[in-house]
């Protein structure tokens, strides 16, 4: 049978339900599609017009990045080691309010993409501006993305009011609605951006298209306590009672949670965004993982924007990730090296409502997938290909990545990005940019 493609690894690191992996193994890929997995010496029936070997690599599940703001790689390392309401009000606001245009989102979105792609992530849920910049630059370059339409109860300049905000979000929407590789949800700033009102109409647009929200919650301790006394209850029950907690609402952040909070995911089926390296950098709390998870409540990772993180690295953001679960409850057998990687894969797709089509290796699956080289000196010898990958690998192992069975990274060369130009593009940036740098004072 000719097929497109043949991929023969040492390592298929499945991700599915019972965590398989297989060694030794071929994928057969017929255009965008996983048709067959199965042992190497057993794949002589298949003619592949492109056959891959990869002896010591193993093939994993490209990372879902579920939460982004891409377009903000150009202020990454713009204001460090800042308070979270000084870094935004002084710093990164002032600075996008001067600069943020289409030219800034679109090449702000090339540089995450790249960025995200010589990382391993294949899919990505994006927050921010000018979303057909984003949503063009990822159809343009090849990779899987899900945008968010902005809604915030403020002037920017996207936009001047709800009515603008939705109207030109719907529009975009409809301009790539047959682009296979996106999908849009509605993206609410966050509770003490976006009023009661702005939400209530929100919720048939979204019915009546199909669509999933995705917005910033509990991200400090702070906010909590501000809904308490503006409202008399956390953002979480608020939300609640504008009945949108759904399977179709995903919570970004989710640092500071009482009980009755995580009963409410539970019952509705909220999925949770665990971006783990923003919120310590932002010093913004620990989202507690653990718990939610002992709730059946899905946990997945995204990275949240380079200006707090400061990259868009999903392999180190699950290392993290498990680290800090076993750190805050003084539980080592939190969150495994297993969770780790269903959270930076199966549970973003999950979140995104993708999870037939992307997040594991399976046969009737698209072929979003990255090859990982472990014959190195620092993930060497191999026990475990899981903790290998999870606990001793980098992204710059990450050798070459497929979208839809289409190869956007050949042997850590970017296949459908210059990159020598588009570093000359951010070089320029950083110099219409750099006069809204923070420099910190010194350490005494």
């Amino acid at each position: 049978m000719q097929v497109s493609l043949q991929i023969n690894a040492r390592w298929i690191i499945t991700v599915t339900p019972d965590d398989r992996v297989l060694e030794h193994h071929a994928i057969i890929i017929q255009d965008d599609t996983i048709i067959d997995m199965l042992p190497q010496d057993q794949s002589s029936q298949y003619t592949p017009t492109e056959l891959l070997t990869f002896n010591h690599h193993a093939v994993v599940p490209g990372f879902i990045n579920a939460h982004t703001h891409a377009a903000m790689s150009l202020l990454k390392g713009l204001a460090d080691d800042l308070p979270l309401d000084q870094w935004l009000n002084e710093h990164i606001w002032p600075a996008e309010s001067a600069l943020v245009e289409e030219p800034f989102v679109r090449d702000g979105s090339e540089l995450a993409i790249a960025e995200m792609i010589r990382g391993g992530t294949t899919c990505f849920n994006d927050m921010y501006f000018f979303i057909d910049q984003t949503a063009a630059a990822a159809s343009h370059i090849g990779i899987r993305a899900s945008i968010g339409i902005p809604v915030i109860d403020f002037p920017t300049r996207w936009a001047k009011d709800l009515n603008e905000y939705i109207t030109k979000g719907l529009a975009v929407h409809e301009r790539f609605h047959s682009d296979e590789l996106l999908t849009f949800t509605f993206a609410p700033h966050a509770p003490y951006t976006v009023s009661d009102e702005s939400l209530k109409t929100l919720q048939p647009i979204m019915d009546e298209l199909g669509l999933a929200m995705h917005m910033h919650l509990h991200e400090t301790e702070n906010e909590v306590q501000q809904s308490l006394q503006t409202h008399g209850m956390s953002p979480i029950q608020r939300l609640n009672n504008l009945a949108l907690l759904s399977p179709d609402f995903m919570a970004v952040h989710m640092t500071s949670l009482s009980d009755t909070d995580i009963q409410l995911l539970a019952k509705h089926q909220t999925h949770v965004i665990h971006c783990p390296e923003s919120n310590l950098k932002l010093a913004s709390g620990i989202c507690p993982t653990t718990a939610l998870l002992a709730n059946q409540i899905n946990v997945a990772i995204g990275t949240d924007g380079s200006a707090s993180n400061n990259d868009l690295d999903m392999l180190g953001e699950a290392r993290t990730a498990a680290l800090i679960a076993k750190g805050s409850t003084l539980q080592a057998d939190s969150l495994p090296a297993k969770q780790a990687l269903r959270m930076a894969t199966i549970n973003g797709a999950k979140a995104l409502g993708l999870d037939k089509k992307i997040g594991s290796l399976e046969v009737g699956k698209q072929a979003d997938m990255f090859a990982i080289n472990l014959d190195s000196i620092e993930t060497q010898p191999v026990y475990d290909v899981i903790s290998t990958l999870i606990y001793s690998a980098s992204r710059s192992q990450i050798s070459d990545v497929w979208v839809a069975g289409k190869r956007l990274m050949q042997d850590h060369k970017l296949i459908t990005i210059d990159e020598s130009a588009l570093i000359e593009k951010i070089k320029r940036w950083q110099g219409k940019i750099n006069p809204f740098h923070h420099h910190p004072t010194k350490a005494v």
